[in-house]
């Protein structure tokens, strides 16, 4: 089966958002003394103005309309359930879940933190933000905002399951970075499975780094780091951006999966065990996976499992069978489709206004400026373009232009052809190039 090779999808030229904006590295540098290996701080990386405020904060909160789960609530490490902070609208907004306004002020004025999620979803210039350093690291990344008043704390000492990097906006907060009690933890190993050594870890353990970080400072932690922050004198907004990194264990995951789906084609590993099969022994049982004989056939004596359904009970399962298969299965599964189609699913591509991708549909000319809408994730495999909005097919003689398009630059509807250029504006590929 032919493979196909995993591509560097943040490989790129020029200084980015990581060497511009948040550690003053080039990726390379990163890559190869920080990335994955050690908290970094950054002092006076950038000016965030420009991403967020606290005005952008009073804005979200008491003029959008959001809805839970966009803001968490937090107070002496407990997070506050949303009914204490939620309510309807009045007339034409009454949904139930929407963010009550005064709720939140005297809940913010008796200590609690405010975590405002998804802020790459909600609020502009942060998704740009987002969608940039998503590309250049070939990871996902989210950004919340936590807004602390002074002198209080949101949330007890523990690690995250993915890396961060936080950027401060607004007032000073005092960190204490702790080193792993698990390192590079899974997704589905969170801190409260280890809560006790967390806790030990944080009381009683030297910081690896306990600083504070004021406006324009940026702290990366891998994940695994522990990591405990309060603001100061003043009222703290920082902005953390979490990287969802893509892992060998994932990679396993996808490669298993495709494995799997050869199986299924199998017809000697779709059969069913005999009647009363109790399984394979356990380990150390005579004739067990350790003993002479690991096979646990099905009484027929060919080993492939699948007989008349007789056999003594012992397990109509043939271990060596199973186990030869599978190997071989691994050997000969091609992860990428699957690995990049998981990866297409845990972002979404830039917005598209349907009024104006109608109008730019309507009025297409050939002189039309057209380009392909940003984040989508491309891939041209054959004659099939798979993208974050589905996949589309194309006859041989529109693959040079469909492949020309892949650069992002702007180009004509006439370089294109009319019907392709359209066929793609209407698919949620194409996007006007001067709006």
């Amino acid at each position: 089966m032919p493979r196909t090779e995993l591509q560097d999808a943040g490989a790129r030229k020029g200084a980015g958002i990581l060497e511009s904006r948040l550690t003053r590295l080039s990726r390379e540098a990163f890559a190869r003394d920080v990335w994955a290996r050690t908290a970094a701080l950054t002092r006076d990386a950038s000016d965030f103005s420009d991403v967020f405020s606290t005005s952008a904060v009073d804005e979200l909160i008491s003029r959008r309309g959001l809805r839970t789960p966009f803001l968490r609530v937090a107070k002496d490490g407990a997070t506050l359930p949303p009914s204490s902070f939620t309510a309807p609208a009045g007339v034409g907004a009454t949904v139930a879940d929407q963010l009550d306004d005064t709720a939140l002020w005297r809940a913010f004025a008796d200590g609690a933190t405010l975590v405002l999620q998804a802020l790459h979803r909600t609020w502009e210039p942060v998704a740009d933000l987002v969608s940039g350093l998503s590309t250049e690291l070939g990871h996902p990344v989210q950004a919340n905002a936590y807004v602390t008043p002074p002198q209080n704390r949101g949330f007890d000492a523990h690690y995250d399951v993915h890396d961060v990097f936080v950027l401060q906006i607004e007032g000073a907060k005092r960190w204490v970075i702790h080193e792993p009690v698990l390192p590079d933890p899974l997704r589905d190993q969170p801190w409260t499975d280890h809560r006790s050594a967390v806790a030990d870890r944080a009381a009683h353990g030297t910081p690896h780094l306990d600083t504070m970080l004021r406006p324009g400072d940026v702290l990366y932690l891998p994940r695994g780091w522990l990591h405990s922050a309060q603001a100061q004198g003043e009222v703290s907004v920082h902005l953390t951006l979490g990287v969802h990194v893509w892992t060998r264990y994932a990679l396993a995951e996808e490669l298993t999966r495709a494995a799997l789906a050869a199986l299924g084609d199998d017809p000697s590993m779709r059969r069913s065990l005999p009647l009363g099969t109790k399984g394979p022994k356990e380990t150390g049982e005579p004739n067990g996976p350790t003993g002479k004989d690991s096979s646990y056939g099905d009484g027929d004596g060919d080993g492939d499992g699948g007989g008349d359904g007789g056999g003594d009970g012992d397990g109509g399962l043939d271990l060596d069978l199973v186990r030869e298969r599978l190997l071989a299965a691994v050997a000969e599964a091609d992860p990428a489709p699957l690995f990049h189609r998981t990866r297409r699913s845990q972002s979404r591509p830039a917005p598209l206004g349907p009024v104006g991708q109608l109008t730019a549909l309507n009025s297409l000319v050939t002189s039309s400026p057209v380009r392909l809408r940003e984040a989508l994730e491309p891939r041209l495999e054959g004659t099939r373009l798979f993208t974050r909005v589905g996949h589309l097919d194309f006859p041989a003689p529109d693959l040079v232009p469909v492949a020309r398009l892949l650069d992002g630059r702007v180009r004509t509807a006439g370089d294109l052809g009319l019907a392709l250029a359209g066929r793609l504006l209407r698919a949620g590929v194409l996007v006007p190039a001067d709006r």
